[in-house]
């Protein structure tokens, strides 16, 4: 399974993203997947995850209202649409996926994209 990420770039604060994540050889049905998100000098944190099981799950009460995953199976992609973004937003943004759930740590997912970075100008 191979995971890439798109979409990241440079925007002013208070614009938008949209993040993708696209993978080739596996059924989103089967597969619970993930965005996290890493920091300069942070630990990466878990940011919402998606499953045909599950639907979707928030894992930060910080971000509802303004980042919301979607998927398209018929396109193998999953998104993370971003608004209002503030300059505390930045970082590489990472798509995993999990065979077994919705996990909120990183041990319950067990592919990995490359990340894509998300500048947010103030």
């Amino acid at each position: 399974v191979q995971l890439k990420e798109s979409g990241g770039g440079l925007v002013p604060a208070g614009g938008s993203l949209r993040l993708s994540c696209s993978a080739s050889g596996i059924d989103w049905n089967y597969y619970a997947v993930g965005w996290f998100r890493q920091s300069p000098g942070k630990e990466r944190e878990v940011i919402s995850c998606i499953s045909t099981k599950e639907g979707t799950v928030n894992f930060r009460d910080s971000l509802k209202g303004r980042f919301t995953i979607s998927r398209d199976v018929a396109k193998n992609t999953v998104y993370l649409q971003m608004d209002s973004l503030k300059s505390e937003d930045s970082a590489i943004y990472h798509c995993a996926t999990s065979w077994v759930k919705c996990g909120s740590g990183e041990s319950w997912y067990d592919n990995w994209g490359q990340g894509t970075q998300v500048t947010v100008s103030s």
